[in-house]
């Protein structure tokens, strides 16, 4: 009996200690982030300090977030939720988007005066009140200088101006895209990864760049997600152009259908069939492919 008291007692003590997730925003129109805590019970809305690497930081709770239970590896959140905001941090917080936005204002008077070729995109002001960053967007190198001054003498803090390109612009303004959800880099994305146009190419995707462009005018991040499946599945199927014999007829591969499995090919006659996986599959692939061409004999 007393066996399986201190063994209910070590579960209770397990369970207090358990690991929580939330999905958090640090501001209103912000991304979303996951952070985990051994808080309990918080709920949408609730607000709370987060560690980060400048120190404290208020954040809102947007969500639960599932555990993890299938792994044997801790999984790790992007951020701990460290405690409750005071009511003194509240009133604070409260003030913060009003001071972000006033520091917009300013910056952009001062770009007027100084005549600077830059766009301002976004202020971040951190809730200890140490520092000030500026993120902007421009065409080439700007000298800000004499505008960090001004802009020190204003606020009485550290001022930080951080260039961005229009990828970031668009992460930190957010939008929706094409296909009418919220964009990819303002949800979830942490980093961009490098998209080329042998994606588009390799997913049978029209090369118009209205088509495969987002609203960056960059090509779309979401090419990168189904491109490792359609690469490596054409890499198991005969290549285009190349021929192949199915039981005694040759045929020449005209174009792949890569999640389908299948294959378009040509007859010797001009006539196109479809091939499922099964045919390719038990196909002989012929070597050398079209037979050279004699050369005419000069008379």
């Amino acid at each position: 009996m007393a066996e399986e008291e201190k063994q209910t007692t070590l579960e209770d003590d397990e369970a207090v200690e358990e690991q929580v997730f939330y999905r958090i925003r640090f501001r209103k129109q912000g991304q979303e982030f996951t952070a985990e805590t051994l808080l309990a019970g918080l709920v949408r809305g609730d607000l709370v300090m987060v560690k980060t690497d400048h120190g404290l930081e208020p954040a809102t709770v947007v969500g639960g977030a599932p555990a993890c239970r299938c792994s044997a590896q801790k999984r790790r959140a992007s951020y701990v939720v460290s405690r409750r905001l005071t009511q003194e941090e509240h009133e604070r917080f409260d003030k913060l988007p009003a001071a972000e936005e006033n520091g917009f204002t300013v910056c952009c008077e001062l770009i007027d005066k100084h005549r600077l070729e830059m766009s301002l995109v976004r202020v971040e002001k951190f809730f200890n009140g140490s520092k000030i960053i500026f993120y902007f967007t421009a065409d080439s190198r700007v000298d800000f200088r004499e505008l960090v001054k001004d802009l020190v003498q204003e606020f009485r803090t550290r001022v930080e101006m951080r260039q961005v390109g229009v990828r970031h612009e668009t992460k930190m303004i957010g939008g929706l895209g094409t296909c009418g959800r919220e964009l990819c880099c303002s949800s979830f994305m942490k980093k961009f990864d490098s998209v080329s146009i042998k994606m588009a190419k390799e997913q049978d995707l029209p090369l118009n760049p209205s088509k495969i462009s987002g609203v960056c005018n960059r090509l779309l991040c979401c090419l990168t997600y189904e491109f490792p499946i359609y690469h490596e599945q054409r890499k198991k199927m005969p290549k285009i152009g190349s021929r192949i014999l199915v039981g005694a007829a040759e045929y020449k591969v005209k174009r792949q259908l890569p999640l389908q499995q299948q294959l378009v090919v040509i007859g010797e006659g001009g006539e196109e069939r479809l091939l499922d996986k099964e045919s390719w599959l038990a196909a002989e692939r012929l070597k050398g492919g079209k037979p050279p061409r004699k050369k005419k004999k000069n008379k």
